[in-house]
């Protein structure tokens, strides 16, 4: 790995996000802007955290209903409940491919995601925003065969992919190349939640490039995964999705909100 490609005086979605969740694998520039964001917007660690639990229980939804391969896009910084460890969790056979397009955190998964040596972990360094070469890499067909179904992950990735043409071509791109019987997890910031306040100033802060995240509506998510079955009870906030204590206390925000959803194709 090239360390002179790792720039940590730049703030980086991955280790910012590690901030969030307690870990301590990040640098000044990602605390400062994780502060920043956290100031403007300050359910987002509590948003973070939920997403986080999100992952585990979509995740082994897909691994009890079957499925032994998941491509992880976008994995971000090793942290409690990987997906190797869910999904392993369920069945020891399971493999993964892990995909992020930050160097560090690559270093960090080969040296910490050790999987159960019954099933497969593997990494790749490559960028969502080029699909056709995450699908192209030998990493990935040495790990996952695309003839069976696979769980695709794109949690909390595709808002930092600000053109919507692009996360369309991403999304249909990797969605045409799995079997049937494949799933799809994924989940977004919205601003779907948001009064007025809420809104104006997340456009701020967005035009002012406080913010790497693209916002976008539950609706247009739809649209990216027209021609999937979303699995009930559809694109919901993250702590609504399947949760293991359906009484417990949910985030609740008027601020930038996550929404998450699993899909599957027939």
């Amino acid at each position: 790995m090239d360390s002179t490609r790792i720039d940590t005086s730049v703030p980086h979605p991955a280790r910012r996000y590690s901030y969030w969740l307690g870990g301590k694998d990040h640098f000044a520039a990602d605390r400062e802007s994780g502060d920043a964001i956290a100031k403007a917007f300050p359910a987002v660690v509590e948003l973070a955290r939920a997403n986080r639990a999100f992952l585990r229980r979509a995740v082994r939804h897909v691994a009890e209903a079957g499925v032994r391969q998941f491509l992880d896009i976008g994995t971000g910084l090793p942290a409690p409940g990987n997906t190797h460890e869910v999904a392993q969790g369920v069945a020891p056979e399971a493999r993964v491919v892990y995909v992020d397009n930050d160097p560090i955190v690559m270093m960090h998964a080969q040296a910490l995601l050790v999987g159960d040596p019954r099933g497969r972990t593997s990494y790749l360094e490559a960028d969502a925003r080029e699909p056709e070469v995450i699908l192209g890499r030998k990493e990935l067909a040495e790990t996952i065969d695309l003839g069976q179904p696979v769980g695709l992950l794109l949690v909390a990735l595709l808002h930092f992919v600000h053109d919507d043409a692009q996360v369309e071509h991403t999304v249909r791109t990797l969605v045409d190349a799995l079997a049937p019987g494949s799933y799809v997890v994924l989940s977004h910031g919205t601003m779907d939640f948001s009064d007025a306040d809420g809104i104006a100033a997340y456009e701020k802060m967005f035009a002012a490039r406080g913010t790497d995240v693209r916002a976008r509506s539950r609706a247009r998510l739809g649209e990216y995964l027209r021609g999937l079955e979303l699995v009930e009870p559809g694109i919901v906030p993250v702590a609504d999705w399947h949760p293991d204590d359906s009484d417990a206390p949910r985030p609740v925000s008027k601020d930038l909100g996550i929404v998450g959803v699993v899909a599957t194709k027939r």
